[in-house]
């Protein structure tokens, strides 16, 4: 986990190293003023999809720009591992990265490496965005950067399971999350899970387990508020939803009303 170096821009890093049990969620909509919408609802982190989401490279530097204005801390989920998508993210001055689909513990070191300065990693300066997003200018950013923003890998696959301690014994892996819609794809063959299956209940306690073994933050996705309320008795970190099934489940439930 991070280091104890304090920015109180740094809502959802402050509010893991309290166990405040902060609660984030995913955008996946490429608009500023939705970035504003979710960012004021009381969240603490908004994950800007850039995997799954229509999130241009431009998208998100505005996101990242109007979450961080709002006091909340955005992460970008890229869209793969590719070094220069690592480099993208943080410039913009994302609070930290998601990325998905780490299967081994060389991926994980690999990601590491490009999200660090040195001496820790291999990650290039040329930017003055990121302090924009932080409060701070370019030399306290570079001086603090390795020690204040997350770096989050995905486990969603049996072989991420299978090496899933070895991938939180990486140095500098901070928060593993779980994507359970593609760990249940790769375990059970299907979609959504019940919740219940042997396999996919192992899975996700081998996850939870090795992540407390090497003191890394641990979080998942939760698909409502009751939901979540019952995954923070375990996980650290929760992601409520989406913009995209948010906007879908209101209407869907207020056309119901208005034709019932």
């Amino acid at each position: 986990m991070t280091t104890s170096i304090h920015n109180p821009q740094l809502r959802l890093l402050n509010a893991l190293r309290a166990n405040n049990k902060p609660i984030m969620t995913f955008m996946g909509l490429p608009s500023f003023r939705t970035a504003q919408v979710i960012a004021q609802t009381g969240v603490d982190g908004i994950i800007i999809d850039c995997e799954h989401g229509h999130i241009s490279d431009d998208s998100m530097h505005s996101a990242v720009a109007a979450i961080a204005a709002m006091g909340v801390s955005p992460l970008v989920r890229l869209r793969g591992t590719h070094s220069d998508l690592v480099k993208r993210a943080l410039d913009a001055g994302a609070h930290g990265i998601v990325v998905p689909q780490i299967n081994t513990a060389q991926e994980a070191e690999a990601i590491v490496s490009s999200a660090k300065f040195p001496p820790q990693g291999l990650r290039g300066q040329g930017s003055a965005f990121p302090g924009f997003a932080l409060g701070i200018d370019t030399p306290t950013y570079i001086k603090t950067a390795n020690e204040t923003l997350i770096t989050c890998v995905q486990i969603e696959s049996n072989a991420g399971v299978q090496n899933v301690d070895a991938i939180c014994a990486v140095p500098g892996i901070d928060l593993v999350f779980i994507g359970p819609n593609d760990l249940a794809l790769s375990v059970l063959g299907y979609v959504p899970a019940k919740g219940d299956e042997p396999e996919f209940v192992d899975a996700i306690e081998k996850i939870a387990t090795a992540a407390g073994k090497h003191g890394k933050w641990v979080g998942r996705l939760s698909n409502s508020g009751a939901s979540a309320k019952e995954h923070l008795k375990v996980f650290d970190t929760v992601a409520i939803s989406y913009d995209i099934r948010a906007i879908q489940d209101w209407y869907k439930s207020e056309l119901q009303v208005a034709r019932s």
